[in-house]
């Protein structure tokens, strides 16, 4: 692989770099903007690395959050109001495996020593066209390869995330990890239990939106101990377990529905890893109902089945290809004839008809009912559960007159 003569920088990052260079400031492009247009994969976020302190940076620009300027990145904002990250040169002084104390002022060789991967650490100078690639990530590029920058136990225990953005990585691209990474990666495994479990989960969700197949990204994570530390839920049995888990390669991906697909206590899993409380019910009822389809030809019972499940219908529905369905329940005497596959079909059917499946939808209310003699309280509600029941069976018993008949 060689480097192009240029790279297709953005114009508002080309005048950011102009302005810093302008202003006596070294700059160059680095991370993984240009990691991707090496591999020929689309992205224009290309951050930038200057030897501008960070007030520096404030001053030179008029509009810049300071989105994380401890550690020495400002955000530009360009005329669109998009951010443009710019960090200045540092070096890690300590380092406590989550938070890193850094030093500003130092060369573009030193910032680029403290990164995590050799993919990482190539830098492109977009007013020159100069490359920097003092730890041969390209040639780790092209040979497929995720390998720690110099020791990897120290890049590890610099930040314990750096191991899960290792699995992220080799699951995204399908490159192998060096062996020495992967043997320091399970070594310091443990340093894992020390992250926020925001992080954690940003760098899991991430995975499963970027990985070529999802089975291989939860095959890493359990092969390193990573899964034992954060997803205690997701079982490791053996084989046949794994080759279950290709199913999930089936499913869109939605990091909540295939989490929930593959822990035993979805709302569990979920919970310790800081979700919102909407993710922690959809997984809960995923976990109730997965186990649990209507037979498709049985209209009423599908109803039935819509009635209750409500709003989280569709990611059951959508969990279906990765399910092995012959494990759902069939009269004995026609197993063959129990297809769940038909079910979307069905259940798009039934919306298309708008069949009546909640109590708002049905053709009286409480009131209707008192006026009809039904004495006001827990009665009221007892009844209208019953004519729904009524209606799943036959929408078309769904009339005020029929109703007030059954009162």
């Amino acid at each position: 692989m060689k480097f192009p003569d240029r790279l297709p920088i953005p114009d508002e990052v080309l005048k950011i770099a102009q302005k810093l260079e302008q202003a006596g400031y070294e700059t160059w492009c680095v991370g993984g903007a240009i990691r991707d247009n090496l591999l020929g994969l689309e992205n224009h976020d290309f951050d930038l690395t200057t030897a501008a302190p960070p007030e520096e940076v404030r001053k030179l620009f008029k509009r810049t959050v300071p989105v994380g300027i401890e550690h020495g990145t400002v955000a530009v904002l360009d005329r669109h109001n998009r951010p443009h990250e710019v960090t200045t040169f540092r070096r890690d002084l300590k380092t406590d495996g989550r938070h890193a104390v850094v030093e500003f002022g130092v060369s573009l060789m030193d910032d680029l020593a403290r990164r995590d991967f050799t993919i990482n650490a190539i830098a492109y100078h977009p007013g020159r066209h100069e490359w920097r690639d003092p730890f041969k990530g390209v040639e780790d590029l092209e040979r497929r390869l995720i390998r720690s920058v110099g020791d990897p136990n120290w890049r590890f225990q610099e930040d314990y995330l750096r191991i899960l953005r290792a699995l992220r990585f080799s699951a995204r691209f399908e490159f192998r990890i060096h062996p020495r990474t992967l043997e320091a990666a399970k070594a310091n495994v443990q340093g894992l239990a020390q992250l926020s479990a925001e992080r954690v989960r940003d760098e899991w969700f991430k995975g499963i939106a970027t990985a070529q197949r999802v089975s291989k990204l939860l095959a890493l994570w359990i092969d390193t101990g990573a899964a034992r530390i954060w997803l205690p839920e997701v079982r490791d049995a053996g084989g046949g377990m794994r080759e279950a888990w290709k199913g999930v390669d089936k499913l869109p991906r939605d990091p909540v529905l295939i989490t929930a697909l593959l822990a035993s206590d979805p709302a569990s899993l979920l919970t310790r890893l800081k979700s919102s409380n909407k993710d922690i019910e959809r997984g809960r009822a995923i976990g109730q109902w997965r186990e649990k389809y209507p037979d498709p030809r049985h209209l009423p019972e599908v109803r039935r089945w819509l009635s209750v499940v409500g709003e989280h219908a569709d990611d059951l529905l959508a969990l279906l290809p990765a399910l092995d369905t012959s494990r759902f329940p069939s009269p004995a005497t026609d197993r063959e004839s129990f297809r769940v596959s038909r079910l979307p079909a069905v259940v798009a059917s039934i919306r298309a008809a708008k069949d009546p499946l909640t109590l708002p939808e049905l053709a009286v209310n409480g009131n209707d009912l008192i006026t009809a003699g039904v004495r006001p309280g827990p009665d009221v509600g007892e009844v209208l559960q019953r004519l729904l029941a009524e209606v799943l069976e036959d929408p078309l018993r769904n009339t005020k007159d029929y109703l007030l008949s059954r009162v």
